[in-house]
């Protein structure tokens, strides 16, 4: 395993209390990652186009992870996704699908949209902690990241 590099991590949530929960499980242990919320869809391709409140790069930040809500107001998860995939400076950045759907086709189209990982969130407060906490883990320490 090589060295650990911190790394910005852009948590797309609408859900204030799972973003707490998320941010919180992140910061554990740590590992100094910059980690930046975002609340629905169009603020998070906003903040990956740096446009509008994010045009300035020191205010958006590209991230070495995405953490992507499936069901989001204004644009979903999964026309978030594509957007990211679809662009070439965007598209090498991991993407991790959060959500509380199990349906077996939500899967399928993330997966064909280039979703790297889908994770369902669980309800208790201790499994989500270490689901989140594994995410990171993985993320960070196990896989190689593109510098």
């Amino acid at each position: 395993m090589g060295p650990y590099r911190p790394i910005t991590i852009l948590l797309i949530e609408d859900n204030p209390d799972h973003a707490e929960l998320t941010q919180r499980a992140l910061e554990s242990g740590n590992m100094m990652n910059q980690i930046f919320w975002v609340k629905d869809g169009e603020e998070a391709l906003d903040y990956l186009f740096r446009r509008a409140a994010y045009a300035d790069s020191a205010r958006s930040p590209r991230p070495g992870l995405i953490l992507l809500d499936v069901k989001l107001p204004k644009v979903d998860g999964h026309k978030v996704l594509k957007q990211i995939k679809e662009d070439p400076e965007l598209q090498t950045i991991p993407v991790v699908m959060l959500t509380t759907s199990e349906r077996e086709d939500e899967v399928h189209e993330a997966f064909k949209a280039g979703a790297n990982s889908w994770v369902t969130k669980p309800v208790k407060f201790a499994e989500f902690m270490e689901k989140i906490t594994a995410i990171k883990l993985y993320w960070m320490l196990t896989n190689r990241l593109p510098c």
